[in-house]
């Protein structure tokens, strides 16, 4: 069946509709190998197929960013649209405190990983500057590879690695470093089963060979930690407040809505000035982020406005 990107996208998202091939193939003609007609007579790919998934985004990134991404082998393969859709509704939140002026900002990324997807996609769109973490030294070198093939980015994306595997931000933030917002795609499983049990669905939904390789791929501190995405976004609720004057606003997805009242009670918990949970309709799925800032909203404007 034909995948279109959703009308229901943030509205400077710019991958509304369906997707153009004839635009995308011209602007990364590999990708033409793997466009073909669906059931319903309309061009597309086979989203099952990891090799066509890789190469629509990277035409994607190509046509919309002038970006030129390789994906490491065996690395998570971001659907291209929502993750543009997270940094959107985050430049929303910065303006709200900066007069309706989405303003100029440092973005620390929690796990970017070796596609290094929302510092590519947010300086593109916004000119933000990045620091991108990881516990992965092999998914650091990737990022940098990308970073490196695309002229200029080098003074906008800056990688660090994350030395205790146990942490989330404790470690990764100098004393004298200050960012308008931290932004984190956790993993999502809370074990290395519920994470092949959760791909294996995938398998058979997709109707595909049980030894296909997955069209997302992922490695294993991509898709599962202990706890899941509950306990890695408690944690780094906890190891904010050590950050709290560093730190305009803290912000994670939270793809489970059943997640949100524990995490919400863990904040109400904690001196924060104020809490958000901004919700991200994306077709028939539903996502969200879970925001908290510790300044109330006086400093949170003091500090955008310089």
């Amino acid at each position: 069946m034909n995948k279109p990107a959703s009308k229901l996208f943030h509205a400077r998202n710019r991958h509304q509709g369906e997707y153009d091939f004839a635009a995308l193939t011209a602007a990364h003609p590999p990708l033409a190998t793997k466009v073909r007609p669906n059931a319903y007579g309309a061009q597309s790919i086979d989203f099952a197929d990891a090799e066509a998934v890789m190469l629509l985004n990277q035409a994607l990134l190509r046509l919309f960013y002038g970006l030129d991404w390789q994906l490491a082998p065996g690395s998570l393969c971001p659907p291209v649209p929502g993750r543009a859709d997270y940094l959107h509704y985050l430049a929303d939140l910065l303006a709200l405190d900066n007069h309706g002026v989405i303003p100029s900002a440092d973005i620390l990324d929690i796990g970017c990983g070796a596609n290094c997807i929302y510092p590519l996609i947010g300086q593109a769109e916004y000119g933000w500057r990045f620091t991108g973490t990881d516990i992965d030294e092999a998914a650091l070198k990737a990022a940098n590879r990308i970073v490196a093939a695309n002229p200029g980015l080098q003074r906008s994306i800056r990688l660090r690695r994350q030395k205790n595997p146990d942490a989330v931000l404790a470690g990764v933030v100098n004393k004298n470093e200050f960012f308008h917002a931290v932004i984190c795609n956790p993993p999502f499983h809370a074990s290395a089963a519920e994470a092949a049990a959760g791909s294996q669905r995938k398998v058979r939904n997709l109707k595909l060979d049980s030894a296909a390789p997955l069209n997302f791929g992922g490695q294993h501190n991509e898709l599962w930690c202990e706890g899941g995405e509950k306990a890695f976004v408690g944690k780094m609720i906890a190891e904010s407040v050590a950050l709290a004057r560093q730190c305009v606003w803290f912000t994670s997805l939270v793809s489970r809505r059943e997640n949100l009242p524990a995490l919400e009670k863990q904040l109400r918990a904690l001196e924060v000035a104020e809490v958000r949970v901004v919700n991200m309709a994306q077709g028939q799925k539903q996502s969200r982020f879970l925001a908290w800032s510790f300044m109330p909203a006086a400093t949170r404007a003091q500090r955008l406005a310089k």
